[in-house]
């Protein structure tokens, strides 16, 4: 074959090639899918148990959270018909008229009259009672002088007058407009000190009633102050670990680990005993001569953080430990070797190595304190009450589920907003420990 002929036959053959290599290419992929898709649906099967757990403990309590904290079916439950003639209740200058409805007012006494006793009845005069205070007794009294009528009256809006001067007044009227809606601002509004005044605008609540903000800074501040002490004394302590021998390191973190295996409320409990006026700790200062009168070390702030720094110290111990040992040792050996003092080569070295771990246990800390509610409850007095407390109040005392729902969304945005700097500033890989 000629030159001409084998350079023909070759461009051909190498257009042939890179005509099919697409095609092959596509087929290579598809054999490689086919091959690993036994492997993949392996994996999603040994992942689903950790998804639906996931799914039934913490998305679906949270979804309930949120519905909680602006369903407001009491209304629409009890006055049905009420809360629509109210709906289209005419406002003039900005400001709802002076008279309701006169079908609003016919329809109230006519449900008021039917549900008189029930439990929607309650239901309704205690949700009414949070927009102004004294309509629960307005709400029963009413309806049990509703329930003795033996027809409607003819004009229901001068007998709601007769009944109590206060029907007469728009104030009533205007409340039972707010609360007719399905959803309601009420209790997220009431949660950061807010409400909503008679023309619709968001305002402060009354000074007498702003307590929630307090407590949101007074339960961020005692959960910064702990996790700071957390560190302060734990980053030591894990050092030690990584440096000690290892049955003095064993037994170090059999002491770390120890609160790990005891109920939170035996540990809360016996730490009062240590630290009562006849406890161990005022005994020995006693003894020692260091004090003439026993200190008060519980029920206020000193023996809350004694307590809490004890309990959640392992939180922040473990990563930092974890992240200590994982850096060489060889290189502050190397920074020795270089001329650097051994504190400015932990300062320039060991320090930012370990920082992830630092980032991380604080963060784990101060998320797991930012929740506590039984160790203050008993440790603390009144002054240093956190957030828990009030939510379990809500939820266990007055089953006020709303306003104990807002303020447990307020508590995960405020520790949601420091996880996100947190990860905006380290990043969320070194958080988790994957650098």
């Amino acid at each position: 074959m000629s030159s001409p002929s084998l350079a023909l036959s070759a461009a051909g053959a190498a257009t042939a090639e890179a005509a099919t290599s697409p095609l092959q290419g596509q087929r290579l992929q598809q054999a490689v899918r086919r091959a690993e898709a036994p492997g993949r649906l392996v994996s999603l099967l040994l992942v689903l148990p950790l998804l639906l757990y996931g799914a039934v403990f913490f998305l679906v309590p949270l979804a309930m959270m949120v519905h909680r904290a602006v369903a407001n079916p009491e209304v629409q439950e009890a006055l049905p018909r009420t809360a629509v003639a109210l709906a289209g209740w005419a406002t003039e200058g900005g400001a709802a008229s002076d008279g309701p409805p006169p079908a609003a007012a016919a329809a109230l006494v006519q449900e008021l009259q039917q549900g008189a006793g029930s439990r929607q009845l309650g239901e309704l005069a205690r949700r009414l009672n949070y927009e102004q205070a004294g309509y629960r007794t307005l709400v029963i009294k009413t309806a049990r002088q509703a329930a003795a009528l033996p027809a409607p009256p003819p004009d229901a809006a001068s007998w709601l007058a007769g009944v109590d001067e206060r029907w007469a007044e728009p104030a009533p009227w205007r409340a039972l407009q707010r609360a007719a809606s399905p959803w309601t601002a009420y209790y997220l509004l009431s949660a950061l000190d807010l409400r909503q005044d008679d023309a619709g605008r968001i305002v402060q609540a009354p000074a007498d009633q702003r307590i929630y903000l307090d407590v949101v800074l007074r339960t961020l501040g005692i959960a910064g102050g702990v996790t700071l002490c957390c560190v302060l004394l734990g980053y030591p302590l894990a050092a030690l670990l990584v440096r000690a021998p290892r049955k003095f390191a064993l037994l170090l973190t059999l002491a770390i680990l120890l609160p790990f295996w005891t109920s939170l409320l035996a540990r809360t409990t016996a730490w009062i005993v240590v630290l009562q006026e006849n406890g161990l700790v005022n005994g020995l200062l006693q003894a020692l001569g260091l004090v003439s009168r026993p200190l008060t070390l519980v029920f206020n702030a000193t023996g809350l953080y004694i307590v809490m720094v004890h309990i959640l110290l392992p939180f922040t111990v473990l990563p930092i430990y974890s992240s200590l040992k994982g850096i060489p040792p060889h290189l502050m050996r190397a920074s020795a070797s270089l001329g650097a003092h051994p504190v400015r080569g932990f300062l320039a070295v060991v320090l930012p190595l370990s920082m992830p771990g630092v980032a991380a246990g604080a963060l784990l800390t101060f998320i797991v304190a930012a929740g506590y509610y039984i160790t203050p409850s008993l440790v603390g007095s009144a002054r240093e009450q956190m957030l828990g407390y009030f939510v379990a109040f809500y939820a266990n005392n007055t089953v006020n589920w709303g306003m104990a729902s807002a303020l447990g969304l307020v508590l995960l945005a405020c520790v949601g907003a420091v996880y996100v700097v947190a990860a905006s500033t380290l990043g969320v890989r070194q958080l988790a420990g994957l650098k």
